[in-house]
């Protein structure tokens, strides 16, 4: 035999021991309740962890009135979808149309019928339930959706680091990076976000780099160099221009990430706060994490030697507001390293 679903709590606020003594005798056979009879009792209790499911809510009430509790609650994004019915002796349309201006469900006159009192919670109840698991499904296929979304991002940028390395941890670790400096810099976790993300894509012009070039086992000469220095433009391209703040961040990312703090960095030559801080963030992220990697044409530099790398070019090739930032988060940037060792992929 199956369980009893736990009873729904209906919080009560009225000034009038009486009128909360009514409603309470109606509702008790069929919800729990609580019980306010002050407008800042209601609200302590609807912000507190456990909030009701439903408030009948009286207007006149000593210190803040009722459209005022409930002008707080519909502010709040936590408690804003707790359903509010008015129940009152407030009998003008004003009245009644000030209540649902404020976001209440439903405005009933005392006395109240018992029964249309019953059948208008159930129906608020059985919509709120309806609303929950809408908001359930559509937050779990968001989910998946933002699964999805970093998957392509991750295979976008192996496309080019395959093409380019042996592994593809490359663009894991330096990303992760990204992610860690873009925090000590300040920015918030909406952006730190978006340019773990959009970091992974940083190289995705390299695509367009022909072979003999790209996997040349040795230093590039001039010509080489001519073609090489067309990838952040190639990724620029590739990647387009677009409104949304992941694929923006990306282009620009792909294409000022090899800018140099004193002007000497291409395509462009910026120089500087010239440069977007998001390209200056990857810049450091990358040519750590290259530096400690075998490449086509160098072995992989000891961490002492590239930690010394990145602290010379300080106000040369790198920001030097972020490189101490960077010095700073070496115990995560070890942790990561040994997470995504490009031993795991042989």
């Amino acid at each position: 035999m199956p369980m009893n679903l736990p009873l729904q709590t209906i919080l009560v606020v009225d000034d009038i021991p009486d009128n909360i003594t009514l409603l309470t005798e109606v509702l008790n056979p069929h919800y729990r309740t609580r019980i306010a009879t002050q407008g800042e009792t209601a609200l302590k209790i609807a912000f507190s962890g456990t909030p009701p499911d439903l408030i009948l809510l009286d207007i006149m009430m000593p210190g803040i009135n009722g459209y005022e509790v409930c002008r707080r609650l519909k502010e709040n994004p936590d408690t804003r979808p707790i359903p509010v019915m008015f129940v009152t002796v407030m009998d003008d349309i004003e009245d009644e149309q000030h209540g649902l201006e404020l976001g209440a469900v439903d405005y009933l006159i005392k006395p109240v019928s018992p029964a249309i009192m019953l059948a208008r919670i159930r129906t608020h109840l059985a919509l709120r339930d309806q609303t929950r698991e809408l908001e359930r499904l559509v937050n779990r296929r968001t989910a998946e959706l933002e699964r999805t979304r970093q998957e392509i991002i991750h295979r976008l940028g192996l496309m080019a680091e395959f093409k380019d390395y042996e592994t593809g941890m490359h663009i894991r670790r330096m990303s992760h990076y990204s992610r860690l400096l873009a925090r000590a810099a300040g920015l918030g976790d909406a952006m730190v976000e978006v340019i773990f993300s959009a970091a992974q894509m940083h190289d995705i012009g390299k695509i367009g780099i022909p072979d003999h070039v790209l996997l040349k086992p040795g230093w590039l000469d001039q010509e080489d160099w001519k073609i090489m220095r067309r990838h952040p433009e190639m990724g620029a391209a590739i990647l387009g221009e677009h409104a949304d703040d992941l694929l923006k961040n990306a282009r620009i990312i792909a294409l000022t990430h090899h800018e140099k703090w004193d002007g000497s960095g291409y395509p462009n030559g910026l120089k500087g706060e010239e440069i977007p801080l998001v390209g200056r963030i990857v810049a450091i992220a990358d040519v750590f994490d290259a530096l400690n990697c075998n490449r086509p044409y160098k072995k992989a530099w000891p961490l002492e030697e590239s930690l010394r790398f990145i602290e010379e070019n300080a106000g040369r090739h790198f920001d030097p507001h972020l490189v101490p930032l960077f010095k700073g988060l070496l115990p995560e940037v070890l942790m990561i390293q040994k997470q995504f060792s490009d031993d795991l992929t042989r």
